[in-house]
């Protein structure tokens, strides 16, 4: 790189960051400033603007404001007090941001919950938000009831459809309320270290964990990608990502909102009809998680490939041979690509679009940051440290799992979750000296000499597919509760070029074990991403000294039936089962069939 193209790149860069960190600096854990009261200051500035646009209606900046005031007023006289949580299992609809933005507006927090959840996943995550009130809509209420009687703080369900017998209509009684804001003094006395909103991540084990998002933490969020994407009153943005995640929900939203601009909000994904959904909405900007970006590509190219308005793109997990397919098919001239998580203290730009790259750290600027690679020991799965006692930095090629050093400001807080325990087991102590504390991101990475970070893989029993963490612990649980599975392991495997991991079980079953009943179990206990693509059936599975599953050669292994000689099977977009054969399995590695 010649020394004029390399102050160039460090020249945007820096532009970049400091945007940013401008964006976020008067954030503080002791100020009474809170999310809602940005959101009421943009809507203070841009009342008249369109706001928030989903499934043919739309809200202004001050529509939106005055449906969150009567939710609020709504929240008052159903007796909720400061703290108290109302869980929303919705899927993205216009109301959905209005909802949590009104409740905040009285100290009450949100429980946003995957809408995809059924089953014990679903009464679980009710259960440890403790909300005594859940919000659905038609597509969401059923499953909300089917768990009904195991979560004993449940006491009301109040729907945006119709009500059945069991639940209340929540339509009539919030438009009765009244639009004005409410009083300041039922805040007085919060600071942005209280409680906003619970967001669920599935965490390296087990069932669903709550993170707790403060005022700040949401702040930080919000501000961060209004300042880092720098959205203009004029722009439009294409939200198809959940809302009840951070990325869609509050990154996206806070760069539209903090800014003036809009959010054309869809509810799901279509590759065939992504192009001409954007070039109807006018968008210029739209939000991604990597996947996304490759059922893009692998659409046939069409003449709406560059008929729209797109600048930007934003957004996690882009593999860089998708990234060239934006530039050049599709025409984006600006890709943002970012790294972070719910629960977390450490995030990272790549602000110079260095293609591959989740974000960057000059080493001329590691110090501002709270950022640092450990070289990781995969038997243990933990940092390795040397006789001293402290982890061992893994240096430029090295690969390591991140760590965020835990201070008190508002880049360097971790909030942890709900759960004290599952907060403690995500801190690593003594790393660079004795009595410091790290969260532990889960993420392998390996860095390069010139500072950009490249993410390699998760740590543990979890993996990523379609967007979306998926804990194997889980689902082997919901497998071993299917009839007919003796035992279970559950993995991730790599499927040709696709971005993540999809799942795979290996299983001992008995005679009994039927294929189309036990299809039906994983469709009514787990949401489609986490129910396994694939399956191999084995008499039995091997195990370590330790009597540990050798799922490290099951992985090995793949799903390749030159390799195994055990039944294999694929999930077909019906949720059936059918025979994996070496032919359909060179199809799907080659992206000729899809999952």
């Amino acid at each position: 790189m010649s020394p004029m193209a390399r102050l160039r790149r460090d020249w945007r860069y820096f532009r970049g960051l400091v945007r940013t960190l401008l964006g976020v600096r008067s954030i503080s854990g002791g100020s009474v400033n809170l999310v809602c009261d940005d959101l009421e200051a943009a809507v203070d500035r841009w009342a008249s603007r369109p706001a928030i646009s989903c499934g043919g209606a739309d809200l202004s900046y001050r529509e939106m404001d005055a449906l969150a005031n009567r939710v609020a007023h709504w929240a008052l006289a159903q007796g909720f007090a400061r703290g108290d949580a109302v869980a929303l299992l919705l899927p993205n609809r216009l109301e959905y941001l209005p909802i949590w933005y009104g409740l905040a507006k009285v100290g009450v927090v949100a429980a946003l919950i995957n809408n995809q959840l059924a089953g014990e996943a679903l009464a679980h995550c009710l259960r440890i938000s403790r909300a005594s009130t859940c919000i659905v809509d038609d597509s969401t209420v059923a499953a909300c009831e089917d768990v009904r009687g195991a979560v004993t703080t449940l006491a009301s369900v109040w729907t945006l459809g119709d009500a059945g017998p069991r639940q209340r209509d929540l339509r009539a009684p919030i438009a009765a309320m009244s639009d004005s804001r409410p009083r300041a003094d039922i805040r007085a006395g919060m600071t942005a270290r209280d409680t906003a909103l619970y967001i669920y991540t599935s965490g390296t084990t087990g069932l669903p964990k709550a993170a707790r998002i403060t005022h700040m933490r949401a702040q930080l969020f919000m501000r961060g990608f209004a300042a880092a994407t720098g959205a203009r009153p004029t722009d439009r943005l294409y939200v198809t990502l959940p809302l009840y995640h951070a990325t869609g929900g509050m990154c996206a939203m806070g760069a539209a909102l903090l800014n003036g601009a809009s959010a054309v909000v869809r509810d799901g994904f279509s590759a065939s009809h992504f192009w001409r959904e954007v070039i109807d909405a006018q968008a210029t900007l739209f939000v991604y998680v990597g996947e996304l970006c490759r059922y893009l590509a692998l659409q046939p190219p069409g003449p709406l490939d560059r008929a729209h308005r797109l600048r930007l793109a934003f957004g996690n997990g882009l593999g860089r041979d998708v990234w060239a397919t934006l530039r050049e098919r599709f025409g984006i001239s600006e890709v943002l690509e970012f790294y972070g998580s719910t629960e977390g203290n450490v995030s990272m730009f790549n602000f110079d679009g260095r293609p591959g790259a989740i974000g960057r750290i000059p080493p001329y600027m590691a110090g501002i940051f709270n950022i640092t690679l450990a070289k990781f020991d995969v038997e243990t799965e933990a940092p390795m440290r040397g006789p001293d006692g402290l982890c061992m930095t893994a240096g430029p090629g090295d690969v390591g799992e991140c760590l965020g050093r835990i201070a008190d400001d508002v880049r360097t807080a971790y909030s942890g979750y709900l759960d004290r325990a599952a907060s403690e087991n995500k801190i690593l102590h003594d790393v660079l000296r004795r009595g410091d504390r790290w969260f532990r991101t889960g993420d392998l990475m390996t860095r390069d000499a010139d500072g950009y970070f490249y993410f390699v893989d998760r740590v543990g029993d979890t993996f990523r597919w379609k967007g979306e963490n998926v804990s194997s612990t889980e689902v082997a649980e919901q497998l071993m509760a299917a009839p007919g599975v003796e035992q279970a392991i559950v993995y991730g495997v790599k499927v040709g070029a696709l971005e993540g991991r999809a799942g795979m079980a290996a299983m001992v079953v008995d005679a009994g074990f039927d294929l189309a009943a036990f299809a039906r179990h994983m469709a009514s206990s787990l949401p489609a991403y986490a129910q396994p693509q694939f399956l191999r059936l084995a008499p039995h599975l091997e195990v370590t000294g330790t009597f540990k599953p050798r799922k490290l050669d099951l992985v090995a292994d793949g799903f390749d039936p030159a390799r195994i000689t055990a039944p294999l099977y694929v999930r077909g977009h019906d949720g059936a089962y059918v025979a994996l054969t070496p032919t359909l399995r060179d199809q799907i590695v080659a992206g000729e069939v899809r999952l």
